[in-house]
């Protein structure tokens, strides 16, 4: 069995830092941002140089390769996207690694063009990273990628809330009168107003709850990514009974909100991992989720959360978690104890720092293979990495001539 050592292991030709760009769609406020500050995070605590870039301000392939090349240059890359950020690692000529970031899977690879670019990215690509093994089975049916470069590793979650936060301040400038507000139960609908994330999914089903019992309110949090659509939204909640719209807060305000409301909701088309699903059963809010595969993957029904597939289950699940409060502990006490389990910071922390490794190798020592497996009884044996394990990671080198590692077709 061929296993990659640890860093500290690997002698003085690999002991030293490397300068690694990070590109990554870096919106204020979202999902993507905060998992790219914590993955950056996690690289520099290893020694490195992380320079952490909006892929957004690149305007070709080119301009990353210039940038990659210039003085002092960047040793290795990183990227989250296949598409909008990987497509611009093409033209560089230092080893890279991507991480899948949901929509590149679920959504690009239906167009044919922007397809064959994420393969030629991952074909390149001396590593991919998926959140769940959803996304690894979706990676290797519609890219034709060697599963050897795909790695499992769930994201890492941490909570911590704001001390300052004062929930009815939260609720009146959301809209919200003041009369009993202390009786409110609040559905917490945590996302950026984009249409992937389809926040105007359940506002019918949920003004008409509310018009039942006006003590049920949806607020939808989050950023305004698409100006367009935000302005959709925003005129459907002005004149919608019981929804009401909040601005984008910092991570510390927002997970405040969320430990105060009565259920977090995700209503999204499409999801890598959803963090906020995992930072509610973190801090001891019950989930209610749609039923989509980057949802399922995460919350179990009736165990660690609630699954629905339309706005009219939405409302009968709602419904059983006001009523049958054993369920909302049931589902409380499972979904902190699965986050506890499968979403270690600092079993996340130790995958990249070791992958970031591999790029270093791979820039320094010609015709270096580099093997990772998981430790026996895991469901990875086939040498990738997986969450819920502890020990999964296991090094140490091989110096072979690598058949993994394919350059992009001509």
């Amino acid at each position: 069995m061929c296993l990659l050592k640890p860093r500290c292991l690997l002698g003085p030709a690999f002991s030293e830092d490397m300068k690694l760009l990070f590109l990554a769609c870096l919106s204020p406020k979202t999902g993507n941002h905060t998992t790219a500050e914590r993955i950056r995070s996690h690289i520099e605590s290893a020694g490195h140089t992380c320079e952490l870039r909006d892929a957004a301000a690149f305007q070709s392939s080119a301009e990353v390769a210039n940038l990659i090349s210039g003085h002092p240059p960047f040793e290795g890359a990183l990227a989250i996207h296949l598409f909008r950020a990987g497509s611009l690692l093409l033209d560089i000529q230092v080893p890279f690694g991507v991480i899948f970031g949901g929509t590149d899977i679920n959504e690009d690879v239906k167009v044919e063009q922007k397809r064959v670019v994420m393969e030629r990215v991952l074909l390149k690509a001396r590593f991919a990273v998926a959140f769940t093994d959803k996304l690894k089975e979706e990676a290797k049916l519609f890219l034709l990628s060697q599963s050897c470069k795909i790695y499992v590793q769930p994201q890492g979650i941490q909570t911590e809330v704001s001390e300052k936060f004062c929930w009815t301040e939260f609720l009146r400038s959301s809209g919200l009168g003041v009369e009993l507000m202390d009786e409110l139960r609040v559905f917490l609908l945590v996302c950026g107003l984009r249409r992937v994330k389809d926040p105007l999914y359940l506002v019918d089903v949920f003004s008409e709850w509310h018009r039942e019992n006006p003590l049920n309110v949806l607020v939808v949090i989050g950023p305004r990514i698409d100006p367009v659509f935000s302005v959709e939204v925003e005129a459907v909640v002005k004149k919608t009974a019981g929804v009401f719209l909040a601005g984008a807060r910092s991570q510390r305000e927002l997970h405040a909100a969320m430990k105060r409301c009565f259920a977090v909701v995700n209503s999204s088309v499409s999801e890598g991992m959803s963090a906020a699903i995992l930072e509610a059963m973190d801090l001891g809010v019950p989930v209610l989720a749609r039923d989509i595969p980057g949802n399922a993957a995460v919350v179990r029904h009736e165990s660690t959360g609630l699954l629905y597939s339309s706005p009219q289950e939405f409302l009968h699940q709602s419904q059983r978690l006001l009523s049958d409060r054993e369920l909302s502990e049931r589902l409380v006490r499972n979904g902190k104890l699965y986050v506890e389990e499968h979403h270690s910071l600092g079993q996340e922390r130790e995958t990249y720092q070791r992958l970031v490794d591999t790029l270093l190798l791979a820039g320094r020592v010609k015709g270096l293979r580099v093997h990772r497996f998981a430790p026996e009884g895991s469901h990875a044996a086939d040498g990738l990495a997986t969450r819920g394990s502890s020990t999964f990671m296991k090094y140490r080198t091989s110096l072979v001539t690598s058949t993994c590692q394919s350059e992009p077709r001509k």
